[in-house]
């Protein structure tokens, strides 16, 4: 087995089509075209797990996939029939999921504005963290997300990072306050990505 870090086997791989090679395709048919001319400039965090808590399981990515059994589990029914999807998920363990190219819009960030521009799911890429919002996530994650950055920064001109919770406030509330920005900043920063806007709140 190689010794090579996660990180810097993503830092070393490259995009097809909107795909990243360093993350396990699963596609979704939850996306759409972007609007034409449309410039990819801001990155969306999210939180998910589900059931709400639980991490590890497949139903994340049946959600995505429209594979869900509904009845699976209590809380599956009140999301019942939801069509969703992310670009991305970083699990747990910091390994990488994706679900729908960069090149095509995802359905992640439904009623939403940033600096007073509506539609973030026409502009921007989703990245769901498993987590549950307002708890911590791993260390791992953020290595990921950190190695990812630099890929989506040289491929997209984006300029800001927010998480869902900055875009449609008053009705989302992930990543929560478990996830911790200032990290991401110093992170970002270590990476060579200084120009990035954060939300005002996001100390």
């Amino acid at each position: 087995m190689s010794s090579e870090s996660r990180p810097a086997r993503i830092a070393r791989t490259r995009w097809n089509a909107g795909w990243w090679s360093a993350a396990r395709r699963c596609d979704s048919p939850n996306f759409g075209p972007r609007p034409d001319g449309t410039r990819v400039s801001l990155l969306v965090l999210h939180s998910i797990s589900l059931p709400p808590g639980e991490y590890g399981g497949p139903a994340i990515e049946q959600l995505f996939t429209d594979r869900l059994d509904w009845d699976a589990h209590p809380y599956f029914r009140t999301i019942r029939g939801m069509q969703v999807s992310a670009h991305f998920v970083v699990r747990r363990d910091g390994s990488l999921l994706q679900f729908v190219s960069c090149d095509r819009r995802a359905w992640h960030a439904g009623r939403s504005s940033w600096k007073g521009r509506d539609n973030c799911n026409d502009y921007s890429i989703g990245v769901e963290l498993e987590g549950l919002e307002g708890e911590a996530f791993e260390s791992a994650q953020y290595d990921t997300l950190l190695a990812l950055a630099p890929g989506l920064a040289r491929r997209y001109p984006i300029e800001a990072v927010a998480g869902h919770e900055h875009v449609a406030p008053g009705r989302k509330g992930d990543p929560g306050a478990g996830f911790d920005w200032a990290c991401l900043r110093a992170g970002l920063l270590s990476v060579g990505i200084a120009d990035w806007d954060f939300p005002d709140s996001a100390t």
